[in-house]
């Protein structure tokens, strides 16, 4: 289920196998590929839910235009995991509404 190619990023380099913590479970990933690749590879697929109806919300775009794979990271809210590459000791967790109110681009989420 890894995902070996990205459409925007030309290429990421895989590199070493890395630890990282998902809504506190352990998990791993090679350093440097997208959040949400190592998450697909571990067999996650809701990233966040939304604020009104409470729907499940995964990688959709993979291009960093929409916002259903927004997520905590290291505590920041709203952080596009298709796009952020992937560092030792990261602490990953699923979004519940809106966190802080605007994604990175200003939009609101």
């Amino acid at each position: 289920m890894r995902i070996a190619e990205h459409p925007i990023i030309e290429s990421y380099q895989k590199g070493r196998k890395v630890t990282f913590t998902f809504d506190g479970k352990e998990m791993e990933g090679f350093e440097g590929e997208p959040i949400a690749v190592a998450l697909r590879a571990a067999g996650v697929m809701i990233h966040r839910y939304t604020q009104k109806r409470h729907e499940p919300r995964g990688i959709f775009c993979a291009i960093g235009r929409c916002t259903d794979c927004v997520m905590v990271v290291d505590g920041r809210p709203n952080i596009r995991t298709c796009m952020t590459p992937l560092k030792e000791g990261m602490q990953v967790e699923t979004q519940y509404g809106v966190q802080g109110g605007r994604g990175e681009t200003g939009e609101t989420i």
